[in-house]
């Protein structure tokens, strides 16, 4: 196994309307609460470019936010078009796998 195998995903499916799963090249899985997914989200439009600080606020993201659209960036990222119309987000196979693992399996 690589470091490569860990941020590889084999296979992204929606498991239901709140979750979204990956399986990973090194055999782990990981589940994510959409919801969270969508507040984790480090877009310039959700997080500032020059502070980090976030400018999301997560009041105005509807508590049953869902993936409408989930499609590769080349071999490196995800990007999610979201029910509430936000779409600018890319999120790095090595940040999901790095937020799954800092959350013991998923964003919860």
């Amino acid at each position: 196994m690589t470091d490569d195998d860990r941020t590889r995903p084999v296979d992204i499916t929606q498991a239901g309307p709140l979750e979204l799963k990956i399986a990973w090249g090194d055999g782990e899985q990981t589940t994510f609460a959409v919801r969270n997914l969508r507040l984790a989200c480090s877009c310039a439009v959700c997080v500032d470019e020059w502070t980090g600080e976030y400018k999301l606020d997560p009041s105005k993201v509807p508590e049953d936010v869902r993936p409408v659209r989930v499609r590769t960036v080349g071999r490196y990222a995800l990007n999610v078009v979201w029910s509430d119309g936000h779409e600018s987000g890319i999120y790095p196979f090595e940040r999901l796998r790095k937020l799954g693992d800092s959350m013991s399996g998923g964003v919860s």
